[in-house]
């Protein structure tokens, strides 16, 4: 999934606004309707509108592509997010895990490493909360920041979505252009770009709960030149009844070393 720091890249999305805002006239071809009174209502209209847009309350999430795997949660209400990841250095066989919280225009973060036998000159952290500074960061979009529910971009997806069939018992699939607006941001360059064509028809499955919310979204990226074929996925769960986000303590956070900023500045 596109990040331009690693995880701190998932913290404030890859995609920009959510794109799954609905107008009442607007009717979206290549997919199947039902009728619903006197509309007609899509089932492209109907999957978007199980995105979370940030009236669900606090929810978790996961997400997954071909090099990144992260958990978190989101709390609508406070523009906050925990986001979780580990990242295996695949020369020397270590571990980084990699914690941020962002709540409004603050956010924190823990660093930490493991199966490091034999290895030296890692850097040394505390193991508080690190209150993150945004001035201290190389590139002005790296601080972590809250900027929507939708972190998964299922939104833009869906949008950029070709056919969208309602398969019943609230299951959908489909093909999505991931070179339609928004969309073309979820890859990175080289992804796009070794894809070709085939970027224009992955195919797509989704789940709608019975509550009409979104619980996961995975899109069948093919394989393409020497790359792999791979899955993302994105899935979202606990709607209203995850743990809210709150603040470190005092005593629980410090301001964040220098060492900090270098690794996420990289």
């Amino acid at each position: 999934m596109r990040r331009d720091t690693g995880t701190a890249r998932w913290a404030r999305r890859m995609t920009g606004p959510m794109a799954a805002l609905l107008g009442a006239t607007v009717m979206l071809g290549g997919c199947g309707a039902v009728k619903e009174g006197v509309a007609e209502v899509t089932a492209k209209q109907t999957l978007l509108g199980s995105v979370p847009d940030g009236s669900e309350g606090p929810f978790r999430f996961t997400g997954k592509d071909v090099t990144t795997d992260v958990s978190g949660s989101v709390d609508p209400a406070a523009k906050a997010l925990d986001l979780k990841t580990s990242i295996k250095d695949p020369e020397h066989g270590f571990s980084t895990h990699i914690t941020f919280r962002v709540i409004g225009d603050e956010a924190w973060t823990k660093i930490s490493f493991t199966e490091t036998k034999g290895l030296t000159g890692l850097p040394k952290l505390p193991k508080k909360w690190l209150k993150l500074d945004p001035s201290k960061f190389t590139d002005a979009d790296g601080m972590p920041k809250y900027d929507g529910a939708d972190q998964g971009n299922a939104g833009p997806l869906i949008e950029a979505a070709t056919t969208v069939n309602d398969d019943g018992a609230g299951k959908y699939s489909g093909t999505i252009d991931l070179t339609s607006g928004e969309a073309a941001k979820v890859l990175e360059a080289d992804q796009m770009t070794a894809l070709g064509d085939a970027a224009k028809q992955v195919p797509f499955t989704a789940v709608v709960g019975a509550d009409k919310n979104l619980a996961s979204l995975t899109l069948a990226v093919p394989a393409a030149g020497s790359a792999k074929a791979f899955s993302y996925i994105v899935k979202y769960q606990d709607y209203g009844s995850a743990p809210k986000v709150t603040a470190p303590t005092a005593a629980q956070a410090q301001n964040a070393p220098a060492v900090a900023y270098e690794l996420l500045n990289g």
